[in-house]
């Protein structure tokens, strides 16, 4: 009975040594990203949200850097109203029906096509409307290539 249990300390032992010698060889300082590790955005408006900030400044903040990078009537501070009044300017706003989505309450059966003519592969954006960056981007591209927010789709009163 006690050289059983010799046997199997002398067998642990033994394991945890090697595991211990297995994790030796890989070192920490040059060890690589995790897979599925969270990669920081890529593309037009690479903007992060903080742990302290609403989802509403966060979307402006988006807004803000969009518009920016494409010129739309009104600047920043319109697109943040027609934002407000469309969603509240919260991403993930959904019309009663379903049938608009998003920031600037995009048509859900013209999003594809839409994200398809105004995005570009290598900016890696996420394909969903409810996405609060993609959208925008989108937006504001469509706006600044149609001349203006009337021409784009946006006949929002008040901004």
């Amino acid at each position: 009975m006690i050289r059983a249990q010799q046997t199997k300390t002398a067998a642990a032992t033994l394991i945890s040594g090697v595991i211990v010698l297995a994790m030796a060889g890989t070192p920490a300082a040059s060890a690589k990203p995790l897979v599925g590790a969270i990669t920081p955005p890529t593309g037009p408006c690479p903007v992060t949200r903080t742990t302290t900030e609403t989802v509403q400044h966060f979307s402006k903040r988006v807004i803000r850097c969009a518009a920016a990078k494409w010129v739309v009537p009104g600047g920043a501070t319109k697109a943040i109203c027609i934002a407000s009044r469309e969603s509240g300017l919260v991403p993930t706003a959904r019309s009663a029906t379903g049938q608009y989505l998003g920031l600037f309450q995009h048509s859900r059966v013209s999003w594809p096509s839409r994200y398809a003519d105004w995005t570009a592969p290598a900016w890696h954006l996420r394909t969903h409307a409810l996405n609060g960056r993609t959208n925008t981007i989108v937006t504001l591209r469509m706006v600044h290539g149609f001349g203006g927010w009337a021409p784009a789709g946006w006949k929002v009163r008040g901004c």
